[in-house]
């Protein structure tokens, strides 16, 4: 501790810290209303540091608490058969996840700070919680064991492939999107034949340096599609040098704000691709067919 730094003692709850979330989903002071303040005490940036993990750490909490109350999802131990003594970890899933025999979502968060339930812990407390949290999707739609790969391998093979739906679809963020190249690469059929299609928000995988077989890109081309961060207009192309899934513009530059500001547009694409098919006439998605107008949003 630097001389003169106060104690990095915190509370352990929102109120403690006098703030609260609003009707709006944003974190505001409970005294004076205004957005969270950082910089709380000057010239005191590792003591200001540590008061914004402790908080960070409630909020983490705090969204555990709407996944279950407000989303009614399950927390899950795994892995499933794991012993006294072994370490685990959890994921949450809905009641009927295993049983609903029409659709089943899965949402794969990034790498960092980050836990089940969010996309940027950044954006809950400064901006709020529909930006920062899986929880809109969740809504829309009605995993820490080993590295996410292994991580996504185990919750498929334990929970996914388990499940009854006909239209499995992802949504994976940044190192998300590596972890399902990855799966795809270990249970390359099974995905084929259960996965409807897979929208990805700035993701960071290369299916070069990963070494995905021509097979796997040929399908990620037909069935997937990354919303990158770009000042360019939302469902913009993007040019990559990957022969992979097309690239369209999330209509922001902001990597953590990638999944939210492409929300219209990925349950638009889930929902082309499951009526495509249903009619079995799944076309290509191509970047031509992912420009989305914006008078139709």
């Amino acid at each position: 501790m630097k001389k003169d730094e106060p104690p990095l003692d915190f509370p352990d709850t929102l109120e403690g810290f006098e703030y609260a979330f609003n009707e709006k989903g944003q974190l505001r002071h409970i005294k004076t209303g205004e957005p969270f303040v950082f910089n709380y005490r000057e010239d005191l940036h590792r003591w200001n540091q540590k008061r914004y993990e402790a908080l960070g750490e409630i909020i983490t909490k705090y969204v555990y608490e709407l996944l279950e109350k407000e989303c009614n999802l399950k927390k899950i131990s795994i892995p499933v058969d794991a012993t006294e003594s072994e370490p685990k970890s959890f994921i949450f899933m809905s009641e009927d996840a295993l049983t609903n025999p029409q659709k089943l979502m899965v949402l794969i968060h990034g790498s960092g700070v980050v836990r089940a339930g969010q996309w940027a812990r950044r954006l809950i407390i400064n901006e709020d919680l529909d930006s920062g949290t899986q929880i809109p999707f969740i809504k829309r739609a009605v995993d820490e064991n080993g590295s996410p790969e292994e991580h996504a391998l185990y919750v498929w093979d334990h929970f996914i492939a388990q499940s009854a739906a006909e239209n499995v679809f992802f949504v994976a963020h940044s190192y998300g999107g590596l972890a399902f190249v990855e799966l795809m690469i270990q249970r390359e059929a099974d995905v084929k034949s259960k996965v409807t299609a897979v929208a990805l928000t700035d993701s960071v995988h290369n299916v070069w340096h990963q070494e995905a077989g021509k097979t796997i890109r040929e399908w990620m081309r037909e069935n997937c599609c990354n919303w990158v961060s770009s000042s360019e207009p939302l469902d913009t192309s993007v040019e990559s040098m990957l022969p992979d899934c097309p690239r369209v513009s999330a209509g922001t530059d902001r990597h953590e704000l990638t999944s939210w500001k492409s929300f219209p547009s990925i349950f638009k694409f889930f929902t082309e691709a499951s009526e495509a098919k249903t009619s079995s006439l799944k076309p290509a998605l191509t970047r031509r067919s992912h420009r989305i107008k914006h008078d139709e949003l």
